[in-house]
């Protein structure tokens, strides 16, 4: 009886290959899977799907990952404002834990001998696969065929006409991944330290003018609301909202990162709805939490983002990051108010029952209700005293010395 070898599937040359390679020349029972993290329309995972099966897969599973993608990981990047090194909000990273996730489910539900991926032996997909699959399911063989016979995009091509496989070999000019949390655009641009992609080369083009505000409404950090309008998951919240934002231009960058395996590295990536939304969420948090609340998530957001991008979701001390950073939510509801104009927006400013800037203690800079200037002069005093004994013994001018 043949080997089960599960194979996570995008359709593209290199998982392509590794269909045909696997079933004949290795003899493997082939059976591909695709996780949706929102990047595919239901067109589009049809035809992936026929196309597996005319490769010759014993079977074929389409995952409807979106929802799951938001509730195990998304959202947290939300509660944390989570930015890699202040700019890229882990668009593909993230998608890439969740798609390798539901792929070890799939090997271990089909009790498959080995799982395969189509990465490469340079980048960061590589260690974030490898590493979820010898944690969910160890012992299995883990088959990378494009990385193992360290295969040209031309060597890969030749093979697949020999096997009669008709299929689209030209080489696209840049390189797209789209997901529920932005879309990464890799091109000749980025392969360098200099250089920006040209308007034609962003997925979405701007095709809006002027300006218009957008009202977002968060229920204990979670977008529920644009507009007025109501989702039932913030998942659809946050496609509703990048239908706005997106033709505005907004959210456009490139990432310089350090990657796992210690290089340098350059994306593109345009976030229009994520950046939106952690700016908006971030505005609201500075109106109700506290200073100490604030500098603390700060600290752990930053090591989440930091070790999700680097593969480890599934080191126990995310979880206790995580049920930190949900705590701190349940104060964080409200309307945040955002302009948005090409290329750019303005957080306008928010509403919340929970504002810690109630005119009710005062108004800064203007007058204080909360408490008395007798009570500052005696404050200051106290707060600064073991700082001005330190002056006084370590900085006297009468030292004998």
């Amino acid at each position: 009886m043949a080997k089960k070898v599960v194979l996570g599937f995008s359709g593209g040359l290199d998982t392509t290959f590794c269909v045909k390679y696997l079933a004949e020349d290795k003899g493997y029972e082939v059976h591909s899977i695709i996780v949706n993290t929102g990047g595919f329309s239901a067109a589009e995972l049809e035809a992936i799907e026929a196309h597996a099966r005319r490769l010759g897969v014993t079977s074929h599973t389409t995952i409807d990952a979106v929802k799951g993608y938001y509730d195990r990981i998304i959202r947290y990047l939300v509660y944390g404002n989570v930015l890699k090194n202040n700019t890229y909000p882990l668009s593909v990273s993230a998608e890439r834990l969740s798609q390798a996730l539901h792929i070890a489910e799939h090997a271990r539900r089909l009790e498959a001998d080995a799982v395969a991926h189509g990465s490469t032996g340079a980048g960061n997909d590589q260690v974030r696969f490898d590493m979820i699959f010898h944690i969910m399911i160890p012992g299995t063989e883990i088959i990378t065929p494009i990385r193992d016979l360290k295969l040209s995009r031309e060597e890969e091509i030749e093979y697949l006409k020999k096997k009669g496989i008709s299929m689209n070999f030209e080489k696209a000019q840049y390189s797209i991944n789209k997901g529920l949390w932005g879309t990464s655009v890799g091109g000749k641009e980025t392969l360098s330290s200099k250089g920006m992609l040209p308007e034609e080369a962003w997925p979405t083009q701007v095709t809006k003018n002027g300006s218009e505000e957008a009202i977002l409404d968060f229920e204990k950090g979670e977008l529920v609301g644009v507009n007025g309008q109501r989702f039932d998951h913030p998942s659809d919240a946050i496609l509703h909202l990048q239908q706005i934002v997106g033709p505005y231009g907004i959210g456009r960058d490139i990432h310089v990162g350090d990657t796992i395996i210690g290089i340098k590295g350059r994306v593109g990536f345009e976030a229009a709805a994520p950046m939106v939304i952690l700016k908006a969420h971030h505005a609201l948090e500075k109106h109700v939490l506290t200073k100490w609340q604030l500098q603390w998530k700060d600290t752990l957001a930053q090591f989440y983002g930091n070790w999700l991008h680097e593969g480890q979701i599934l080191d126990p001390v995310m979880r206790d990051i995580e049920a930190f950073l949900e705590q701190s939510q349940s104060c964080v509801t409200g309307k945040v108010f955002v302009q948005l104009m090409p290329y750019r927006f303005q957080v306008i400013g928010i509403e919340s029952a929970h504002d810690l800037m109630s005119s009710r203690f005062g108004k800064y800079g203007e007058m204080n209700t909360g408490f008395t200037g007798q009570d500052v002069r005696g404050f200051s005093r106290i707060f600064g005293n073991q700082t001005v004994i330190w002056n006084a013994v370590n900085n006297s001018t009468d030292d004998a010395s």
